[in-house]
């Protein structure tokens, strides 16, 4: 189990960017459009980067999945696959007959003894198969598309002490709740991080896990760079690379022929995949 972890992708990767201080960019895909900027960037930047599905894939299409996988292997330079929010044992469990190489086992919603206990048994399992794991110690507020919204739950920040319990429990990357939400923030003056509890974070782990960035929705490049130095790998990113795209489509359906809305919005996600790539400091990492 032990080699099989050490080759594992996703490991190889944020290890690599902890020991280099820059972030990797995991970019939530819904679509062919997204997959294919995701490729293109990194290879225009050679940087290396991940493909973040959300479980709804497994509903959606199977064929996502196959053509995200598909993405990652054929690509010039290292692309990993992840299932980001799976939270539930079920999807977990067929999310890990295909060929992810990480999976967040996010038991967040359950109080923190049945987190742990979860994430401790799904970590085992999916290790025997070769696959990465992500847990969320405390609860990231908000939701987005593809994800439960905890609105309705209270966001519990995370604490040294719960980051300790996590990583005791064998998980590879740890998303940790400290300041930031899921969707939106409802502009940059709400973005509130408590860097001070993320240090303490970082030291709790003391390198047996990385840490991993959740909701960067409209997050300045300052903001961004100040997570990585504080010790995140893996930074999420959503509305950052989509918002232009998204503006593209709706104005524009129905309007242009179809492969030119595909090829114009590819090329409106790929410039910011790129520029957040430059951000992030791992353009020329792979």
């Amino acid at each position: 189990m032990a080699k099989l972890m050490k080759d594992n992708k996703a490991v190889k990767m944020l290890k690599a960017a902890e020991e280099g201080g820059y972030g990797i960019i995991g970019v939530v895909s819904y679509n062919l459009e997204t997959i294919t900027a995701v490729v293109r960037a990194a290879e225009k930047k050679r940087s290396p980067a991940q493909i973040l599905l959300f479980p709804w894939a497994l509903h959606y299409s199977p064929l996502l999945i196959h053509l995200a996988a598909a993405a990652c292997s054929t690509a010039t330079v290292p692309i990993a696959l992840h299932m980001d929010h799976a939270q539930s044992e079920e999807e977990i469990i067929a999310a890990a007959e295909y060929p992810f190489d990480s999976i967040m086992v996010d038991m967040s919603h359950y109080e923190k003894e049945d987190n742990l206990e979860k994430t401790e048994r799904i970590t085992k399992m999916l290790h025997e198969k070769g696959i990465a794991t992500e847990a969320e110690p405390g609860r990231i507020n908000g939701g987005e598309d593809g994800v439960k919204d905890t609105g309705d739950l209270e966001g519990l920040l995370t604490t040294k002490e719960e980051a300790a319990l996590f990583v005791a429990t064998g998980i590879d990357f740890l998303a940790p709740a400290f300041g930031n939400i899921h969707g939106n923030y409802w502009g940059v003056e709400n973005i509130k991080l408590e860097f001070d509890r993320l240090e303490k974070i970082r030291e709790a782990t003391d390198g047996k896990a990385q840490l991993v960035l959740h909701g960067t929705n409209t997050f300045p490049d300052a903001t961004m760079q100040s997570c990585i130095k504080g010790g995140m790998t893996r930074c999420n990113v959503n509305e950052l690379v989509l918002h232009t795209y998204s503006k593209y489509v709706a104005e524009n359906t129905g309007k242009v022929p179809l492969t030119e809305l595909m090829s114009k919005g590819t090329d409106l996600i790929q410039e910011l995949v790129e520029y957040q790539m430059d951000v992030m400091g791992s353009s020329g990492k792979a």
